[in-house]
């Protein structure tokens, strides 16, 4: 790949608005929310909302393309919903009194009444029963989307924590019965389990609150966070879990040992609804000469919370940190200062370039060859690129103008400025 295809960091749109290093403190009292604004990865435009700009962004695709994935595996089809839904579904599902002080409203031409969805289980199932008597042969129907959701906080804080606008993975299950919605349950808890595991970082599954979306079981998905506002009952013996709302002992039911209280975030949430939306809305199935609901399951995924709290807990309060799964690029290539002493290195980037691209590992071009090599390692670094390529005076020295390169890559971590592409 030519340097001229190559990205660049001269050419992206990475708005910081600070120095690198420790700053004066703010009203964001999370490191991660601080450093994702300082460092040009979102970018706030209205109290509690956020754009993602271009590395944040490359994130949440990255993250995003790891759950369709784990998804398609499970037999899950994506689809997207409509951001309104009308307010006399909510009405009818009896949500719309107890939720209304946190929905955004809004009324059309006609005044017939809209909110934004924070969730959509009245959206999908008028749209599933729009369709008439499913065949068995679509059972257990899974329907899924990420997108945009709303709720009105009162106070919007700690960036996409606590914000009005966020992305979110919703899944909806349908089944025959309650026996066949289990198994859909458990199997959408083990895919959801792989995703956890593949972003790498120590995570919680409680036995969940219901909340205002209700049903017969429900888990909640934690990491576990000083600036998060749950708090999670943990037992050290048998690591059974469960969220504080709803425990009744101050003992582990299994092992009967002491249970400890931790922050956390909750970051995903799964619930067996039964039939509290199929039954009003008409969901229904044919079984036996008989029309009977069917047994629904909602999984949801708040990505942009995911997002948000893994960089709380891996960065520093000077550097971002990524999961090396999810780093907006894996490799920044730093080539020498324009007319110092290693300028002639310069002729190996495209050869630097081309191993990456074989080797199917997304890279960036440092080309701001006005600045210093240590400049510029800073920058990659705060940015929290996993692996630097520096080319320096050993480059220079010891390569021949004949090779083959094979690349040792360089972790941020080791603080190393220079890394050689040997013949």
């Amino acid at each position: 790949m030519p340097i001229s295809e190559v990205n660049k960091l001269s050419r992206l749109f990475q708005p910081t608005t600070g120095r690198i290093g420790p700053t004066k403190k703010t009203e964001i009292s999370s490191k991660s929310s601080e450093n994702l604004i300082k460092y040009g990865f979102i970018k706030q435009v209205n109290s509690g909302m956020y754009a993602f700009l271009p590395l944040g962004l490359r994130i949440l695709n990255k993250l995003t393309k790891l759950v369709d994935n784990e998804m398609e595996k499970i037999g899950a089809q994506k689809l997207l919903l409509p951001a309104l839904t009308a307010q006399h579904l909510w009405e009818k599902t009896k949500r719309y009194e107890d939720n209304a002080p946190e929905l955004f409203k809004v009324r059309d031409r006609t005044n017939k009444q809209y909110i934004l969805s924070p969730t959509h289980e009245e959206t999908i199932c008028t749209l599933v029963s729009t369709v008439g008597l499913l065949s068995s042969k679509v059972l257990p129907l899974k329907l899924y989307q990420i997108s945009s959701k709303w709720r009105d906080e009162m106070k919007p804080k700690l960036g996409f924590l606590r914000s009005r606008e966020f992305i979110m993975k919703d899944l909806y299950t349908f089944d025959i019965d309650i026996n066949n919605a289990q198994e859909t349950y458990a199997s959408v808890c083990k895919a959801y389990d792989n995703i956890f595991k593949k972003i790498g970082i120590t995570y919680t599954k409680a036995i969940g609150n219901p909340g205002s979306i209700g049903g017969t079981m429900s888990h909640e998905y934690h990491y576990p966070s000083d600036i998060g506002e749950d708090i999670i009952c943990i037992c050290s013996s048998c690591q059974y879990a469960i969220n504080k709302a709803v425990c009744k002992e101050s003992h582990c039911p299994e092992c009967k040992n002491e249970l400890h209280e931790k922050n956390s975030a909750e970051v995903g949430h799964t619930f067996l609804l039964d039939t509290k939306y199929t039954i009003p809305l008409n969901v229904v199935h044919r079984f036996n000469d008989k029309t009977v609901p069917l047994v629904m399951g909602c999984f949801g995924l708040g990505l942009s919370r995911i997002f948000a709290v893994m960089t709380e807990s891996l960065s520093t309060k000077e550097e971002l940190r990524w999961p090396k799964l999810f780093a907006p690029y894996s490799v920044c290539i730093i080539p020498p200062k324009a007319g110092s002493k290693e300028s002639e290195g310069s002729q190996y980037v495209d050869g630097i370039i081309d191993t990456l691209n074989e080797l199917n590992i997304d890279a960036i071009l440092d080309d701001r060859t006005n600045l210093t090599i240590g400049n510029r390692f800073m920058h990659a670094r705060i940015t929290g690129f996993p692996y630097i390529i520096v080319i320096g005076r050993s480059i220079v020295h010891n390569v021949q103008l004949q090779y083959r390169p094979s690349l040792a890559l360089v972790s941020s971590a080791t603080k190393l400025a220079v890394c050689q592409v040997l013949p």
